[in-house]
């Protein structure tokens, strides 16, 4: 029988993106409890900002009818600290101003105080040096803000920078999506958790302190299921289990065709899967499909997606697939990856037939540097370095190249 060709790293991507559907619940929080979730609902503004036009520096407030010349001297005709509102502006005259405070009718522009000067002897009159223009240092009613229009969409995730905007629309609480959740278990009998002996021939299981923390930086409820032992029975009731309020589910290892790999058979009795050779490295092997709820209290599916069990694999495939499926669950934009071109201050000449991801990190000069180890199972690349070299199959890469960079700092918010 004739093998399938693999799926590119943009096919795979495009079918998991096609069957996300946003979580639809959503809850009331004060602003402070708001932080790191997602908006819900469109965010209109209750006021203008700001409410009047004020200045953006200390100075004076001046008609530029007034000021024709450098050195015009006008009278100082009263003061407007932030937070009071000023008379009107008489001609001839300036007022005193302070940073934020309303500019006053009569005045279109603002000239800063290094720009003035209190003449020789005198103690209400200022030296205006500059000629001004009209509407210098104003900042304009609702130039920020408009009452009644939308100041944050929805779908937006809220950093500390959304939620001073939507204080300054005079919001106190926000109607945020509910959090998605998301269980994960771990497939190996040769697998022990740190702190715990090793077994003859085991290893500690580091992917499931990276997933988890994976799946928490995006802001879901995180449920570890820990490791499941090497057998169809078990890990179909991890399944059953993980399906009853949850969202996702997600496993490392057991997703290749190996008598110890069950998650083919576990996922199809339990509900569907579509088992994929994805012409990437690392991680050649995902899976994606769906676990009926077994809850009476419950109906529909769980998403489900498999990664490869080799550490690096892991990481890089939710990185690429898992956390844009993740983003559109949650209403957020699909958070395709975005690359920078950089220069290549190495030589990688093994072209393979397949999209390979390099671990490298900037250099001092600029440059990417590669990690001389590229082995799929060796994690310490990705803690070395700060970004991942996405190089076409097929291509050969040489010092001096420009490449596609992805910083990790972009693929773990």
């Amino acid at each position: 029988m004739t093998k399938p060709p693999m799926l590119t790293a943009q096919q795979a991507l495009d079918h998991l993106l096609s069957n996300a559907q946003v979580v639809s619940e959503h809850e009331l929080l004060p602003m402070q409890s708001a932080l790191g979730r997602i908006l819900a609902e469109d965010v209109k503004s209750l006021v203008d900002v700001p409410p009047l036009d004020n200045t953006a520096m200390d100075g004076y407030a001046v008609s530029t009818a007034d000021i024709q010349t450098p050195g015009s001297i006008l009278k100082i005709a009263q003061r407007i600290p932030a937070g009071s509102i000023g008379i009107t502006l008489e001609p001839g005259t300036a007022a005193r101003i302070f940073t934020g405070a309303p500019v006053p009718q009569g005045a279109d522009a603002v000239v800063m105080q290094e720009d003035c000067a209190i003449p020789e002897g005198s103690t209400d009159h200022v030296q205006v040096n500059v000629v001004p223009t009209s509407m210098q240092w104003i900042r304009r009613k609702g130039e920020d803000l408009q009452a009644g229009k939308t100041a944050l969409i929805a779908g937006t995730f809220l950093r500390p920078q959304e939620l001073g905007v939507a204080a300054s629309a005079g919001l106190t609480h926000l109607s945020v999506k509910r959090r998605v959740k998301v269980a994960a278990f771990f497939t190996g009998d040769e697998l022990s958790l740190p702190g715990e002996p090793l077994k003859p021939g085991g290893i500690y299981n580091s992917n499931r302190d990276t997933i988890l923390a994976c799946i928490k930086a995006l802001g879901c409820d995180a449920t570890d299921l820990g490791i499941v032992p090497d057998n169809l029975n078990a890990t179909r009731e991890a399944l059953r289990k993980a399906s009853k309020d949850h969202d996702l589910i997600i496993t490392s290892g057991g997703v290749s065709v190996g008598e110890e790999d069950h998650i083919k058979p576990a996922v199809t009795a339990e509900g569907r899967l579509d088992l994929w050779q994805i012409a990437i490295k690392p991680g050649k092997p995902l899976a994606f499909g769906a676990v009926r709820k077994s809850s009476a209290t419950a109906d529909g599916e769980a998403w489900f997606i498999g990664l490869p069990g080799n550490p690096v694999s892991s990481f890089v495939t939710f990185l690429l697939f898992v956390r844009p499926f993740i983003l559109k669950l949650q209403g957020r934009e699909e958070g395709r990856v975005q690359t920078y071109p950089m220069r290549a201050d190495f030589d990688w000449l093994k072209a393979d037939r397949r999209n390979e991801f390099l671990r490298v990190k900037i250099n001092a000069q600029g440059g990417l540097d590669l990690f001389p180890n590229q082995s799929s199972g060796v994690l310490t690349s990705a803690s070395w370095g700060d970004g991942l070299v996405d190089c076409p199959p097929g291509q050969a890469i040489k010092a001096g190249d420009l490449v596609k960079y992805i910083p990790f700092n972009a693929l773990l918010n």
